[in-house]
């Protein structure tokens, strides 16, 4: 019997879920696949439209959503509209844990701003969260295409 050959995307995926000590099931794999074809965080929502196709329903996405998270692959966030959004950890494509996002307040498209630099200089007088830079930069405004033209 041959057998078939992984890509080797497909494999470099299973081995990066195997890393974390978390099986390699095909809802995971898709998840981190779907999420690598994208530049934004996506809602569970969006995944399960996303990956409907294949066959996996909302409990299981979320469920492994939830483990992808806390084996460390993935980031939750959320941008002030109480709906988890997640992206994966890209530490290759300086794509740093913890950048800012921002909101359009007319759309609501959610996009990185990986570039954007943000520096916080705690007083003494703010939460220890603040002074050790546990915390989640937000920017909402009007996006490009949301804008009135200049």
């Amino acid at each position: 019997m041959k057998r078939r050959k992984i890509p080797p995307a497909l494999s470099k995926i299973r081995a990066t879920i195997r890393a974390t000590g978390l099986r390699s099931t095909a809802p995971r794999v898709a998840v981190l696949q779907r999420l690598q074809e994208v530049d934004a965080p996506v809602s569970h929502a969006d995944l399960v439209e996303d990956l409907a196709a294949k066959g996996f329903d909302r409990a299981t996405l979320y469920r492994n959503l939830m483990d992808l998270t806390q084996a460390g692959l993935l980031s939750r966030i959320d941008v002030g509209d109480h709906v988890w959004r997640f992206e994966l950890r890209r530490p290759e494509r300086r794509h740093p844990q913890g950048h800012p996002h921002f909101t359009c307040v007319d759309c609501g498209d959610v996009s990185c701003l990986p570039g954007v630099n943000v520096r916080i200089t705690p007083a003494a007088s703010v939460p220890h969260a603040v002074a050790t830079q546990q915390v989640e930069i937000q920017f909402r405004g009007r996006c490009d295409r949301c804008a009135p033209p200049a």
